[in-house]
């Protein structure tokens, strides 16, 4: 998430998201990440959902990683370099998700709403995850997030770069995609 806020050319749903929220409340970018994934953790309910360590863990790591790295990365002022962060960025979210997913540890909270999602209603987990990421989106953006090229592309590619990933792990691991 850093690496998109480096970036400069749009961040993904989620920060665009936390932004709108951080200038509504005042709140840092990475406060209002962790509050929003402590506010996912509640739809998790109606999904018989538990949160476990890799939960709360990925709320922690995500906020502060956010509020510090964004300020450490370098800012590429030319388009090919911010493009190659975005999609370096998706690509890694992607197989880092996919990864920690399958350690059984507990997925992070929006991972957890997608796979919750899916497993109750069948859907494709690729277009749950793109679902969601439209959502957030569009919300963010109405609270005054700041949407970009680099938004767009990881709203269109993070569902399948998940998809591919999660299913090239389960092969190679024998391991349960759904924790």
């Amino acid at each position: 998430e850093a690496a998109f806020v480096a970036a400069g050319i749009g961040v993904s749903p989620w920060v665009v998201f936390a932004q709108g929220i951080s200038l509504q409340t005042g709140l840092s970018i990475g406060w209002s990440t962790f509050y929003t994934s402590a506010a996912v953790l509640l739809l998790w309910i109606p999904l018989k959902r538990k949160p476990g360590m890799g939960t709360i863990a990925n709320m922690v790591v995500i906020a502060v990683a956010i509020e510090v790295m964004a300020n450490i990365y370098p800012h590429p002022t030319e388009r090919l370099w911010q493009l190659v962060l975005v999609f370096l960025g998706v690509g890694m979210t992607g197989v880092a998700s996919a990864l920690y997913i399958t350690c059984n540890l507990g997925t992070g909270p929006r991972d957890g709403l997608m796979t919750g999602i899916h497993e109750i209603t069948g859907i494709r987990i690729g277009r749950v995850r793109l679902f969601n990421e439209v959502v957030v989106l569009t919300i963010g953006w109405f609270l005054g997030g700041t949407v970009g090229i680099g938004t767009v592309i990881f709203a269109l590619l993070i569902g399948q770069s998940f998809a591919v990933a999660l299913s090239v792990v389960t092969r190679l691991t024998g391991g349960n995609p759904h924790a």
